[in-house]
C-alpha cells in the first residue's frame, strides 16, 4: 500500500481554522515519517487549541512563535494524541511561549490533565470532540473537527504508507470506529499530507491488514505465496519462526526491511492465537495452524 510522498511546506494553512506546523524532524523512525511530525494549530480567535508539540526542535518552537504573532493569539489548551516523544517532547517550548497553556492527554503524568472519551474541547470556530483510539499505542486519542467534519488521525492513520502498532486485534477495532465516524471527511495525520477522504484511506489501512493476515495464512498452509487454485496443503507442514514467514511475503522486499516487518507479522500470529487458529511453541519460537499442531 503506497501513496505519493509529498514534501510538506514547514508553516500551512489547511482551512480557516487549521495551520500545520511541522516538527522539524523529518526522517524520523520509519519512511512514512520522513516529511516529521505534523502538529495543528487550531480555532480562529485569540484562544486556540495546539493538537501535538513535535519532538522539541528549535525550528518548530520558532516557526510556533511566529504564527502566534502573525494570527495574534495564544495557544490555550494543547491535546496530545500519544506518548512517543516525537509528538510530547515540544511541551517545554511551547510553555515557554505560551506557560498558560493547558496540557491534556490520555492516561497522563502528574503535570498533565486526562482526556475522556467524549470529551468536547472548544475555542471560537473550532469543536473538537476526542475518541480513545488504542492501537498504535495504548493512550491513542483522535479528534473530530466539528465544524469540517474533519478527523485529527494522529499516528493510528498517516497521510503517507502505513503505520505501526502495539496490538492488531485492539488496532482494527480503532480503525473501524475512526471510519465510522469521519466517513468522508477529511483527516489531518500525525505525519503526511491532509487525507482528502479519511474514510476511504482508513477502508485501504483496514484492507491491508486483511490482505497481511491472508499471507500469513497462506504461508502457514501451503509454505508459500503463490497457490494454484485447487490445490491441496501438504500433509506435513513446517512450522515458521515471524523472520521466516517475512523472508516469503516480503521476498522483493530489501532484507535491511525484513526485521521491521517482522514486528506486523507477529502481531497477525497474536490475533490468530486469539482467535484459536495458530499455536506458538515458546521453546522453537515458531508458529503454525492449529491443526497442524503435530508438525511441531
Amino acid at each position: 500500500m503506497a501513496t505519493q510522498l509529498v514534501q510538506l511546506p514547514e508553516v500551512e494553512r489547511l482551512s480557516a481554522s487549521v495551520v500545520r506546523i511541522l516538527g522539524g524532524n523529518p526522517g524520523k523512525k520509519t519512511p512514512n515519517h520522513k516529511p516529521g511530525t505534523n502538529t495543528y494549530l487550531i480555532g480562529r480567535g485569540h484562544k486556540r487549541i495546539l493538537i501535538d508539540t513535535g519532538e522539541g526542535k528549535p525550528t518548530w518552537a520558532a516557526n510556533l512563535q511566529s504564527v502566534l504573532s502573525e494570527e495574534n493569539a495564544i495557544v490555550h489548551q494543547a491535546l496530545l494524541t500519544h506518548w512517543h516523544g516525537d509528538h510530547v517532547s515540544g511541551l517545554p517550548d511551547l510553555l515557554r511561549i505560551c506557560p498558560q497553556a493547558q496540557i491534556f492527554k490520555n492516561q497522563p503524568d502528574s503535570t498533565q490533565t486526562d482526556i475522556q472519551e467524549g470529551q468536547v474541547f472548544s475555542v471560537e470556530g473550532a469543536t473538537l470532540t476526542a475518541f480513545h483510539t488504542p492501537g498504535h499505542t495504548v493512550d491513542h486519542m483522535v479528534f473530530m473537527l466539528e465544524e469540517e467534519n474533519a478527523m485529527i488521525t494522529g499516528d493510528n492513520v498517516l497521510g503517507h504508507g502505513t503505520s505501526v502498532f502495539e496490538d492488531l486485534k485492539t488496532y482494527l477495532s480503532s480503525l473501524h470506529r475512526m471510519r465510522d465516524r469521519v466517513a468522508s471527511g477529511r483527516g489531518y495525520p500525525g505525519h503526511g499530507a491532509v487525507i482528502e477522504n479519511a474514510g476511504a484511506r482508513i477502508t485501504e489501512y483496514i484492507k491491508h491488514r486483511q490482505q497481511r493476515e491472508d499471507e500469513v495464512l497462506r504461508v502457514l498452509r501451503f509454505g508459500k505465496l503463490d497457490v494454484a487454485d485447487g490445490e491441496s496443503a501438504p500433509e506435513h507442514k513446517q512450522a515458521w519462526t515471524p523472520i521466516e514467514l517475512v523472508k516469503r511475503i516480503y521476498r522483493d522486499v530489501p532484507e535491511n526491511l525484513h526485521l521491521p516487518a517482522s514486528h506486523g507479522v507477529s502481531q497477525v500470529l497474536l490475533k490468530l492465537e486469539d482467535e484459536g487458529r495458530t499455536v506458538h511453541d515458546s521453546d522453537s519460537g515458531k508458529w503454525s495452524l492449529v491443526s497442524e499442531k503435530s508438525a511441531l
